[in-house]
This record gives C-alpha cells, structure tokens and sequence, in this order.
C-alpha cells in the first residue's frame, strides 16, 4: 500500500483533477472550459523601512543517513553537473546552507557514516566524504555556511554517553579535522533529535572559545519541539551559550506543510530560530510543500531558515527514503540523474537573496489574507540596493491579480519575473524559467499570478536554470569485480554503502601484499534511532536491485577470536530506518569452524528477523588466514561454498534479486579481498503474456481496448482480450519493451515523466527510455517492472481492487501492489 504521509501534494492532486475535468468537458462540448472562481486581488507595498527579522538562509542536509554516499562514485562529468545544480549560484538549488552530518559508525536513517575517530585519540581526519562535500561547496559558492551536526558516535564516547566531556573532545577533534581542510563550520550541533542537555551546551561553548572558534556558532535543539527556547528563556547561562534555536519538523512532518509554528518563548528569544531540519518528501511531489514551507515558516513562526533534509537522493533504490532529496543520483555506473521539482521551489528564493537580507514584515503575508490563496514574503539587501518577493500559489484554485509599490528607498525599475509551474502532476519535470519583466505604471506594478506555481519578482539579475543531458540509466554489468588493492588507507569501496559500521581499506593481513576491505568500528556505537541490538551488526551493500541470477564470492580473514563474516545477496528492501529488517539472504563464517546460511526479512518490528536455512561446521579458521565465501543464486536453488567446497544448498522462493554485501555479526575487525560478483542464466522473458497484479489478480489492460496514442493502462478482470496481452522483448541494453498485441502500442510513461503516481499510457514504439522495462524477479514466481527511465515501479494505483484501477509508476516500496505475475499465452 501506498503511505498515506507520502502520497503526492493533495492539492495538486485537486488541480490535477480539476483540469482533467475540464479538459473532458472540451473534449465533449468542442470548447474551452474556463474555471468559475472570483480572482482576488492583493495591493503590497515593498517599503525598505518595514521591520522585519534577519534572513539566514535556505539550505539542505548531506547526511542523516548516507544519502549523499553515491555522489562520490559518479563519472566526474555527472558528479560536477550535480553539484553545481547543488550549490553554483544563478544554476540551480544554489543551497546558502550545508549541514553535513559528523559520522558516527551507525545507521542513522539510510546508512552510516564514517567516524573520524573510531577509537579515543586515534584521529582520521580524511575519514568520510563530508569533507570532500563541503570542499565541493565553497569552491562554487564561497560564501555558503557550513553547519555540522552528530547523529550517533563511536561507542568510546563517553562509554556510551554523548553528552559527555569525551562527547565534547570528539567534536573539537572534529573541528580540528575541518580546520586542516580549510573549512570554517559556521555552526554546530549537539546531538541529533536528542533531548538536549544544558550543561554540555554550555560546556561546548567553552570549548569552542578556549580552542579558537569563537566564529562558530551553537545551534540548540535539533528536536522536534522548541523545549531548547524555553530551557533559554529560563537560563541566562544556556541563553548565552546557544545562539540558534532550532526545531525539526516545525511545519509537521511528511505532509502538505500548510501551517508551521514555533512556541511563543522562541519568537521572544531575540535570537534567530530556524526549521533547522524540514522536509523528508518525495523530490517531486515535495516541491509544492517545500514551497509553502519556506514563505509560512517566517510568516507563521518567524524562522528565518529552512534546511530540507535530505540534500540529495544518492544511495539505493532498496532503502526506504530512497526516493527523496534535491536530485535524484543512484546509478553511479550509468551516470543518470534527475534534477527535482524540489530544487526550483528552493531556487525561487536562494537565487535571489543572501544570508544577511532582511525580510520585510509590512510586504509579507497571505495573498487576499486568505491562506488558501497561497502566500508571498519580500526580502531586501541590508543597504537597500536590491529586493525580491517570492510568491507561492499551491492552493490557489484560480488567477488572481497582485499589485506592488515600491517605497522606502528600495530601487524600482524594470524588475524581473521568475516562475516554476507546479501545477501539472505528469509530463517532463518544470524548471525554473524567466517568463517576463514587469514595468510600472502611475508608479505601480500588475501581476497575474496563475495557480499552482512559484513566482520571484526581483530587481537582480544573474539567475539561471541548468540545462543539461544526463545519460541514460543502465544496468551494472556482470561480471563485476573488486580486489580493494587501489584504495589508499581509509577510504570506502566504490558503490559499497555501509550500513553500519565501517568499512575502510587497510594493508591487507595474512601475509597478503597490498590493500584489503576492512570492517574498522570496533565496537557498538552510541545508536541514534531505536533498533534492537541484531539490527546494528556491520554491512554494508552495493550493485544493482535488478541482479537475479549471480554468483557472488570474497576473500575474509577473520582477526579476532569470537569473530564471524558474512558474504549477502539477494538484499532487497530494508526498513525505516533498518530497524525492522532487510530482505536478505547472508552467509556466516565463524573462527570455529561454525557456518549458517541465514535469511533476514522485513517482518519485525523494531527488530530484525533471522531464520536459519542451513548450517555446520567445517575446518576452524581460527584467525589471521583468509579463506573464500561464495554464494550462487539459480532462480529458487540457493548454493553455499566455503573455499570452494559446496557445504549447503536449499530452495527459497523468498527473494528474487537484490544487491550484494559484506558484513560481519559483530563490531570487530574483518578483512575482503577479491570481491567479485558473475553472472548465471537467467530465464528468457521473450514471447506474449498476461501480466497479472499480485495484490488483485487483475490484468494489466489497454483501457477500453483502445489502440491509440495516450491510452491510459488499467487493470481488468481477466476477459482473454487482445488489449490484456502484452509482447516482451529484449533491447541491445538488457531492457524489455511491453507492446500490446492488439495496439502494437507500446507501455509508456508520458514525456518520460519522474512524477510519482503518473498514470501509464500507450505509446508509438520509439526506442525511448520511457518505453525500456527491467523486469525482475521478486520472489515466489513474481516480478516486478522497473522504468529505465526513472527507476520508478509499474503500480497499481493506492493498490486498488476494482476494474479500470490506474496502472501507474511509483517508488520502490516492496509492496504487493509492485509485484506482478507473467502468464504465458505465447
């Protein structure tokens, strides 16, 4: 089923049916239909004197979770392409604001990251690729701010306690580390979405000054209430220390964004208060409610920034927030990416403002004084030499005409006008675009402002939108192989995401020459979300979610007594946050001797469930000589090998694809070499089925048997119609075309759109991406249909029951509703 908290914007649904209607009501009558809706009209005056609170920025979160890991791997091209669309002013997102996360070793949403300093005094400073990120940053906006934050930490921290003197030594070192990279951190944390602890607030702005960052300012909080401004307002001495109050979420989490609020002891603090965590939405359907959020969070709670997490959607498509973020980047080995819906509505005001402008109260506000009617906030340069209005319509139903005069010193002239369509669900994501300039007359200003959009009025100049061609996406090839040899200390394998733990080269032991992958977290790390203990071991996954058949195989050596490996396949997806399970089959190796072939499942809650497929004992290992783990998968034959000799084989219908991984059962050192992963035959697809839904048992069908261009795809009771048979075939990529028998059409997502819930249709056949289909396994003698074009499931609609169900494209979510059965009728 879909999740209710991430369905698409409500409201642009109601848009989007609305013109739908209307169209129909054309179609039938041969005319245009216009809305009946009265425009409102809203007089604003843009006056330099107004009051108003000091702007702080909009910015996002690399980090909170590893989604930010692939970005490293990408061809250089791409990975520049992105970044620039990240943070280049005048191209893209042009973020004011990097928050990056301080690594921890642990799982802390999608992923772990690297801790600096795994154990006490032991430092690394170019442990992780945050710094490599922030780097990225300033080199193409030197002015962004940096902000650094904790999620969990090394276990050795405080024995457990964050808030801790070893707690405020291992952020020092940490600022240590940026400072030899030439970074200046802006701001910093405490612990993430943690009640805060006083003292050690107070105890790191001590800290801060007796070692030199005086600069450095402390955010407070970072939980999902204001509870930091009402600890301030009661204490001088942790008012002093934080200068920053911020609260996630403010905006309520995962849904429209229409109200925010902060408490009334924040907006008294006389200190800024910032949304220093919002977001988590789709990248698509995200765009309105980030829209809403960035105006509403000042005009309804007076924070003046915004940080959207996360920043990018950069790790794989089996994790549960995969789908989320600024640009879309989860196929390093192709290249492909997509650039959001969301990165324009947070364009509307970075390009056209700075850090250090000031709203301005008396042109800021509600169009009509009505909520409904979308919203508008002004901001002007400190020496009045420049202003923008950034204007949000999202729940307009009609246009509506805006006045603005000009006063206070602020220039007038020929001013500009930027504007994103939101309004339109399906077809090719918009991109910002300047529709026009605006000159006065008697001395005022005229807009119309249309419904579902983001508009900019600004006297400056020098902004842009990005365009560019990103490569197709593609399947990671088999064979694939890596020995870990050409890695320099510390650094992460390519395309291998941990996790937990950390998994880092090192110089090989055993009498091995060169470099090894090494699990280097030495002990449990202080966890920032709630799974039980058998949810954080050490793993860390890479390939593609679309390998079936394969053979996957690597070296281990074992360093420590008590001590086991594990070879994965076949993952498929994990949980929120891991802690309810990954789908996953796992291979142990003990220093006894001890081996099991281990099933993993998404079932649990809060905890992991494993079951044992098969097991025994070979030759110990002991510790200190490496020796070969392999596992091959052969449609529903699961085969394990330990240095080459078969010790088990069992039959599992369970999972049918997935990525690869290594691990171990515990934090201590083990060591991967010769890591490889081959192909085995797979099933042809080739001829003409039925394709029948998992969750209804309704066929996929041409609605109305139509045979045309922008034939909508349903589902149907099975009726053996032509317009219910679909032809598979292979392209030269590896991809399957679907073409319907009696149509010759093909399956078809409409200009190749990447927004969540856009229905499928019939298409001329071209070649197009948008036309190309990984269909793979999924377990139990089902599939599930993958778009090449934006790696998005075919899905029946809210996993509906009935006839003329929409057949339509959603993210990965392992749900019934994407998992199909094939019917051979040919």
């Amino acid at each position: 089923m879909h999740n209710v908290l991430s369905l698409p914007d409500r409201h642009i649904r109601r848009l989007a049916a609305m013109a739908a209607l209307l169209l129909g009501l054309a179609l039938l009558t041969g005319r245009a239909v216009s809305p009946a809706y009265a425009a409102t009209d809203t007089a604003i005056t843009v006056d330099g004197t107004s009051g108003g609170r000091t702007f702080d920025g909009v910015g996002a979160i690399s980090g909170g979770g590893g989604n930010t890991r692939l970005l490293v791997d990408y061809p250089a091209t791409q990975r520049s392409q992105i970044l620039d669309y990240l943070f280049k002013p005048g191209y893209g997102a042009a973020l004011q604001i990097l928050k990056v996360e301080i690594g921890g070793d642990v799982n802390s949403t999608d992923g772990a990251e690297i801790s600096h300093e795994h154990t006490k005094g032991s430092i690394d400073c170019d442990a992780g690729y945050e710094w490599w990120v922030m780097e990225q940053a300033k080199a193409r906006n030197p002015d962004i701010k940096l902000f650094a934050l904790a999620w969990g930490a090394p276990g050795w921290v405080g024995n457990g306690n964050f808030y801790s003197t070893d707690g405020i030594t291992y952020l020092m070192d940490w600022l240590g580390c940026a400072h030899q990279h030439g970074l200046s951190i802006d701001y910093i944390g405490g612990l993430n979405e943690k009640t805060y602890n006083a003292s050690f607030y107070q105890n790191l702005k001590s800290a801060l000054v007796a070692n030199g960052y005086t600069s450095t300012e402390l955010v407070g909080g970072d939980e999902t209430t204001w509870n930091i401004a009402t600890g301030m307002k009661n204490s001088s001495a942790l008012y002093n220390a934080v200068d920053v109050a911020g609260a996630h979420y403010p905006c309520t989490y995962q849904s429209a964004m229409t109200t925010c609020s902060s408490s009334a002891d924040a907006q008294s603090l006389g200190k800024p208060i910032w949304a220093s965590e919002n977001g988590s939405e789709n990248a698509e359907t995200g765009a309105g409610p980030v829209a809403r959020a960035i105006n509403r969070g000042y005009l309804d709670a007076k924070m003046s920034a915004y940080i959207n997490w996360p920043m990018l959607a950069s790790d794989y498509q089996n994790l549960f927030f995969h789908d989320q973020g600024l640009i879309t980047a989860n196929q390093p080995w192709s290249g492909a990416y997509s650039v959001s819906r969301t990165a324009w509505s947070i364009a509307h005001t970075t390009q056209f403002t700075s850090p250090g402008w000031k709203y301005l109260d008396t042109a800021s506000g509600y169009l009509g004084g009505d909520r409904a009617n979308g919203s508008y906030v002004s901001y002007a340069a400190p020496d009045k030499s420049a202003w923008s209005t950034v204007f949000e319509t999202m729940d307009a139903t009609a246009s509506q005409t805006v006045t603005l005069d000009v006063a206070g010193g602020l220039p007038g002239g020929t001013l500009h006008v930027w504007s994103t369509d939101l309004s339109q669900p399906g077809g090719a994501t918009p991109r910002m675009v300047h529709t026009g300039d605006l000159t006065a007359s008697g001395g005022t200003y005229s807009l119309t402002l249309d419904p579902g959009r983001v508009y900019t009025v600004t006297t400056t100049t020098g902004q842009g939108a990005g365009t560019t061609t990103p490569p197709s996406r593609n399947r990671l090839s088999m064979p694939y192989s890596d020995t870990f040899a050409g890695y320099g200390t510390g650094q992460e394998a390519k395309y291998f995401a941990a996790m937990n733990g950390a998994f880092q080269a090192a110089p090989c032991a055993g009498g091995r020459t060169g470099q090894c992958l090494r699990q280097t977290a030495p002990q449990k790390p202080i966890i920032w979300w709630y799974p039980a203990s058998n949810a954080v071991q050490p793993y860390t996954i890479m390939g593609d979610i679309g390998w079936s058949n394969y053979t996957v195989s690597s070296d281990v050596l074992l360093e420590k007594s008590g001590s086991s490996a594990e070879l994965l396949g076949r993952v498929g997806t994990q949980t929120k946050f891991s802690a309810g399970g990954m789908n996953a089959y796992h291979l142990r190796l003990s220093d006894t001797g001890a081996w099991s072939l281990l099933k993993t499942d998404t079932n649990g809650t809060n905890a992991w469930n494993w079951t044992t497929l098969a097991g025994g004992t070979v030759t110990a290992p002991g510790t200190g000589t490496w020796h070969k783990l392999s596992l091959t998968f052969q449609d529903s034959t699961i085969t394990a090998k330990i240095d080459g000799n078969a010790v088990g084989a069992v039959t599992d219908t369970g999972f049918g694809a997935g990525l690869a991984g290594l691990g171990t059962a515990g934090y201590y050192p083990v060591e991967y070499s010769n890591f490889s992963v081959t192909h085995e035959p797979v099933s042809d697809l080739s001829g003409t089925y039925k394709i029948v839904s998992v969750s209804s048992g309704k066929v996929l069908t041409a609605y109305n048997g139509g045979t045309s261009d922008g034939t909508p795809v349903v589902q149907k009771a099975d009726a053996n119609s032509g317009s219910q048979q679909w032809k598979l075939a292979y392209t030269s990529a590896g991809y399957l075309t679907v073409t319907g028998v009696t149509s010759g059409k093909a399956l078809d997502i409409n200009a190749a759109s990447t927004w969540p819930g856009a229905q499928l249709q019939l298409g001329t056949p071209g070649g197009s991406v948008s036309q190309q289909w990984l269909i793979a396994p999924a377990g139990s003698g089902t599939y599930t249909i993958e778009s090449r074009s934006n790696g998005y499931k075919v899905d029946v609609y809210k996993a509906g029951t009935t006839d003329n169900t929409p057949i339509d494209q959603w993210f990965t979510n392992g749900s019934g509703n994407q998992r199909w059965k094939l019917v051979k009728v040919a």
